[in-house]
């Protein structure tokens, strides 16, 4: 049977999404951009969401 030889598997391996995007990735403008833009301007705000009205479930069921 053939198996991989070149990692330990004792060993684990973390890795992000921003280790796996160059330096000079156009995504990175965009990014730097959209940080940049001020959204209460454009009439963009944090809405709370209401707490009333009915469940999505019957929680009394799991009970």
């Amino acid at each position: 049977m053939q198996h991989i030889t070149d990692i330990s598997r004792q060993q684990i391996r973390f890795s992000s999404l921003e280790d796996t995007i160059s330096p000079d990735n156009q995504v990175r403008f965009i990014d730097a951009f959209v940080e940049h833009i001020d959204l209460y301007k454009l009439d963009f705000a944090i809405k709370t969401l209401k707490t009333e009205g009915r469940p999505s479930f019957n929680s009394k069921v799991f009970l």
